[in-house]
């Protein structure tokens, strides 16, 4: 005996809805496995961008007094951001990965659901087939044994029926749960990215800010005066009045040999003077013994 047009829209019906709960399981699986990757990649970011903040922190300290400041200020910046992004990952295991996850239950209780309604239908086939052999082999009978058996056959008709409804109701119910979910779910994973990416876009840039505004000729200033220490600018000090003094004592020593100098060539041009005035003494001498000799 072949089944009948209703147990065959059932068997139709039945497939469908298995095929659609396998669809979700597979699909809500996978979207799961790769919301958790995303998770842990970006806490792998911010456990990279941690480390980031503590070295820029301590090459701040080795620079000069405004890159140290800009630097810090850089580092606690980007360390807000951190922050920010743990946030991140946890409002997304909570509002993404864990109601994905929960999918795994919500399939595995509609399954059951089928099982029971599958059941009822086997039971509802094997009193079909049994109706149809009870016939075969006691024809004389036919009338009674097809007034149990069809009776057999109703109650389990109306059980495959019944629990046919109930898994439709059921069915759609998921269907309507499984849309909401969607649509609740990427909704939370954008608006939770959205509010990230925001507050983050408002700290990098006042982290931006802070770098620029790293003051360039005060640093360079220092650090051309860390070539020149204190005490080498007092040596230097020392070295540039010891030479102006040793020019000044040499501008008067020179002063002085020019005075001495001019006194002494007065002195001997006096001294000349004398012993010309001499030798025209001695001369005009001589001149008046032979004058005196010849008369």
């Amino acid at each position: 005996m072949s089944r009948t047009p209703d147990a065959r829209a059932r068997d139709t019906q039945t497939k469908q809805i298995q095929e659609n709960i396998t669809n979700v399981e597979k699909h809500f699986g996978d979207l799961c496995q790769l919301f958790a990757a995303y998770v842990r990649k970006t806490a792998r970011l911010r456990d990279k961008a941690d480390l980031l903040v503590k070295e820029v922190s301590l090459y701040a300290d080795t620079e000069t007094p405004n890159l140290k400041l800009g630097l810090k200020n850089f580092a606690d910046q980007l360390a807000q951001i951190q922050d920010y992004r743990q946030a991140e990952v946890e409002r997304l295991e909570v509002k993404v990965i864990e109601p994905l996850k929960a999918y795994g239950n919500i399939v595995k209780t509609k399954r059951e659901d089928m099982k029971q309604t599958q059941t009822a239908r086997n039971r509802e086939a094997k009193q079909m087939q049994q109706l149809e052999r009870m016939r075969q082999r006691n024809p004389s009978d036919r009338q009674i044994i097809s007034q149990k058996a069809e009776s057999e056959l109703q109650r389990a008709t109306m059980e495959a029926t019944r629990t046919t409804r109930q898994l439709e109701e059921t069915i759609d119910d998921f269907e309507k749960q499984k849309i909401r979910d969607i649509k609740k779910i990427f909704g939370e994973f954008v608006a939770v990215e959205m509010a990230f990416h925001a507050k983050a876009l408002e700290i990098y840039t006042t982290a931006y800010q802070h770098i620029q505004n790293v003051d360039e000729e005060g640093d360079l200033e220092v650090f051309r005066n860390s070539l020149h220490p204190p005490d080498y600018q007092s040596r230097l000090e020392i070295v540039r009045a010891n030479s102006k003094l040793s020019l000044n004592r040499t501008g008067t020593s020179m002063s002085k040999s020019g005075t001495m100098q001019s006194r002494t060539s007065s002195r001997q041009r006096k001294r000349d003077d004398e012993e010309d005035d001499e030798e025209e003494e001695d001369d005009e001498d001589d001149l008046e013994e032979v004058t005196d000799d010849e008369h």
